[in-house]
């Protein structure tokens, strides 16, 4: 059960790793999956300038929460019907500096230079589209292909320099009830009276890019 929860979490931080920005203001938002359409619950995120919150509801009907720290370059998991948290480094090396990076471009406008510096693959294309509409916010959208052909386009917001569309070859997704406004600083703390629970053998590692 654990090891779903912290699968399904590390794979909306795998997204954020591969295409967001590092959020000029702080927000909340849904997190809306296209590909499971009506029979997926949106997830909440919750970001302010150096800390991201995810909360997911997993297949088994068991909430599962991430705390990402930019600063320190930290992943926290918590569970709740545990009351028990796990923590994870990022890594140090070149590759894991990389990921973390995504997150510090800043110049929405201008994306692609940022992203080809960050990238491990140097045969990989991005370009700016254009500007475009989304569920009445102003964004950018770019088109990034891979090296195998493979193509993902992004739609970063204007105001909150953060993808609020994405869609690809595997899905997409958007964030929609998007609120501005100051984050409670609780939330990207881990609760009282949590106890940290050491990751067993066998359970996945933060995603590498």
């Amino acid at each position: 059960m654990y090891r779903r929860i912290l699968v399904s979490a590390a794979a909306v931080v795998w997204f954020s790793f591969c295409s967001s920005l590092m959020a000029q203001q702080d927000f909340s938002a849904e997190i809306v999956d296209h590909q499971h359409g009506a029979d997926s619950t949106p997830a909440k995120v919750y970001v302010t300038k150096d800390r991201m919150r995810i909360e997911g509801m997993g297949q088994s009907g068991h909430n599962g929460t991430v705390i990402l720290n930019f600063s320190t370059r930290t992943t926290t998991v918590l569970i709740p019907e545990r009351q028990m948290y796990m923590e994870m480094q990022s890594g140090q090396g070149p590759t894991a500096q990389r990921s973390w990076a995504y997150f510090r471009a800043l110049d929405v406008e201008d994306a692609c230079p940022e992203w080809r510096k960050m990238s491990a693959k140097p045969n990989a294309e991005c370009h700016k589209v254009g500007s475009e509409t989304v569920n009445g916010r102003s964004t950018v959208k770019y088109e990034g292909k891979s090296s195998s052909g493979e193509v993902n386009d992004v739609w970063l917001d204007s105001k909150i320099a953060f993808p609020i569309k994405w869609q690809g070859k595997e899905g997409g997704g958007e964030l929609q009830n998007i609120k501005e406004g100051p984050q409670s600083a609780g939330l990207f703390e881990i609760p009282a009276g949590y106890q940290k629970m050491t990751l067993p053998m066998g359970m996945p590692s933060m995603p590498q890019h």
